[in-house]
């Protein structure tokens, strides 16, 4: 089991986890490429946005052990009478339906998102936040290492073809710092506008992605994607308006 510290920030009451100040290595190395292209039937182009790999320091910050679950959304919803509820979710409760309390809210759009985390306290992650918290300090695939295990998320091999409770791969597919659920079951929204060329230019301390774009970054692949989709360093887009059942999220806090 990973050594870690936790505590609770935030009105929804939620673990964190503490991810220390420090360096990473982040984005997909040459050889890395080369693997997964034989790996995958994959072709270079498709990993040009995870390149080229780089070392990025963070400051030190607390995230969310595990994607935000419609149980913890309702609390907000609760909280606010006038902000929409989820399309599958039931109109005349405002509720979410039976059975999915500890599943992670999903149908949410990048502004939901961040109108959760503001009412919580918190902040969506960035995206080098995210694939810090996901891989640890060391380049690994996956957050238990360079190796895909069907025992370790919930993606397409799992053939379980929704969510899942977001402790159910827990404690064997947490991350360095006790991040769970950080590949598949659900993508994740991060804060960051989306650009395929921002690994050439990103500053090397503390990024926070381009300034503008169209797109905002998801994170961690989903219940519906090959492993491939579920490496730490895969990277996605979609428009902040849009969410969909594949799609949730999870938040970051500030060490005071």
């Amino acid at each position: 089991m990973p050594q870690h510290s936790s505590t609770h920030i935030g009105r929804d009451n939620k673990r964190m986890v503490l991810v220390p100040a420090g360096w990473f290595v982040m984005g997909t190395s040459e050889a890395d490429v080369t693997d997964m292209i034989a790996k995958f039937g994959w072709e270079p182009k498709w990993f040009a946005d995870e390149t080229p790999q780089h070392r990025v320091y963070l400051d030190a910050y607390f995230i969310d052990a595990t994607p935000v679950t419609n149980v913890e959304y309702k609390r907000f919803i609760d909280a606010n009478p006038n902000h929409p509820i989820p399309p599958d979710w039931d109109r005349l409760f405002r509720a979410f339906l039976a059975g999915k309390a500890e599943h992670p809210v999903v149908n949410v759009s990048w502004h939901d998102a961040s109108a959760y985390a503001r009412w919580a306290g918190k902040r969506l992650p960035t995206e080098a936040e995210w694939e810090k918290a996901a891989r640890g300090v060391d380049g690994r695939r996956y957050a238990w290492g360079d190796q895909f295990d069907i025992a370790y998320c919930n993606c397409k091999p799992s053939k379980i073809n929704s969510t899942t409770p977001v402790s159910q791969y827990a404690p064997q597919g947490a991350s360095p710092y006790g991040a769970l659920d950080m590949n598949g079951n659900v993508w994740e929204w991060c804060a960051d506008w989306y650009g395929s060329w921002y690994y050439k230019i990103a500053p090397t301390h503390n990024p926070l992605g381009p300034e503008a774009g169209d797109w905002r970054v998801l994170r961690g692949g989903a219940w519906d994607l090959e492993e491939s989709m579920a490496r730490c360093a895969s990277r996605d887009y979609v428009v902040p308006e849009n969410g969909s059942a594949t799609v949730g999220f999870r938040c970051v806090g500030a060490v005071r």
